[in-house]
């Protein structure tokens, strides 16, 4: 009896020009090893469905969770970074700008969106990680500060979506001055009544945190995102100590007292709703 699965020739017989590639996006498989159908995985709030393992997303995934009918007005889309330092590593920084901008079709680490979320207008920043691991110079904190200030002038609630490594470097002093500068901000935001729901997403570390991250009215974030200012290899070092496992999870930085919630991303829209019906002490919106 003949074995169908036995090969008759040796060797690849098919032309390098006639091979057909998986597609790319097809398939996902989380840190646990669980695989997903990518057209799946956006069904279900880019949430694997088997270990509920909250998948890095950025502007574009967000604003399609949270504006209605994914329908808003983006604001300040064409401001971008400058080199005023002339600086250079490996390379300058305006070629690490290019290369960043041509890959993700982003300006910046950052996005600002104004629409609505059930119903009631809302002005939404969220960083992109994929730019420059989401740091923090001085375009960042000029459309955050912007951003605000549409919040300030419309009279709406403002929601900043954290992603970010840090500062960015090639910027220096002028990066760090954006900590100051949107902490300032917010001030104003507050003395106009106005509800401030900072979100921390997967990872939220550096002068981020150290800034408006922890700044808000209530601080959410999402299940087992990295939260903290430096990394955990730092931290280790600096103390001389073990760490704990979940050391810098949402979960330990909740249990520790520097977040209010944590909510999974397919309750991000109504809860973060809630928060601010809660705030501005209105009818809850069901």
């Amino acid at each position: 009896m003949s074995l169908w699965f036995k090969r008759k020739e040796k060797g690849i017989q098919t032309a390098t020009e006639q091979k057909k590639d998986t597609p790319k996006g097809l398939w996902y498989k989380s840190p646990t090893g669980k695989i997903v159908e990518s057209e799946e995985l956006a069904k279900n709030f880019y949430v694997s469905p088997e270990d509920d393992y909250h998948v890095r997303i950025g502007s574009k995934e967000y604003f399609e969770i949270l504006f209605d009918g994914n329908k808003f007005t983006e604001l300040d889309a064409k401001l971008h970074s400058k080199d005023p330092l002339k600086f250079t590593d490996t390379k300058k920084y305006t070629d690490r700008l290019k290369a960043a901008q041509k890959k993700t079709g982003l300006k910046d680490a950052v996005r600002t969106g104004y629409g609505k979320s059930f119903g009631k207008d809302i002005v939404i920043c969220c960083m992109d990680f994929n730019f420059i691991g989401g740091s923090m110079g001085s375009v960042v904190g000029e459309k955050i500060v912007r951003g605000i200030d549409y919040a300030i002038k419309k009279k709406v609630p403002f929601l900043m979506i954290s992603k970010s490594g840090g500062a960015r470097m090639m910027e220096a002093a002028l990066s760090l001055m954006q900590l100051a500068k949107t902490s300032a901000k917010l001030a104003q935001l507050a003395e106009a009544g106005l509800p401030y729901i900072s979100l921390c997403t997967d990872p939220t570390t550096g002068g981020t945190t150290a800034s408006y991250a922890m700044l808000g009215d209530i601080n959410i974030s999402e299940p087992g995102a990295l939260i903290g200012f430096a990394g955990p290899r730092v931290v280790k070092e600096a103390t001389g100590k073990d760490l704990p496992d979940d050391f810098q999870t949402s979960e330990f930085v909740q249990e520790h007292g520097f977040l209010d919630f944590i909510t999974h991303r397919r309750d991000l829209k109504k809860n973060i709703n809630l928060y601010i019906d809660l705030i501005q002490n209105i009818p809850i919106r069901k």
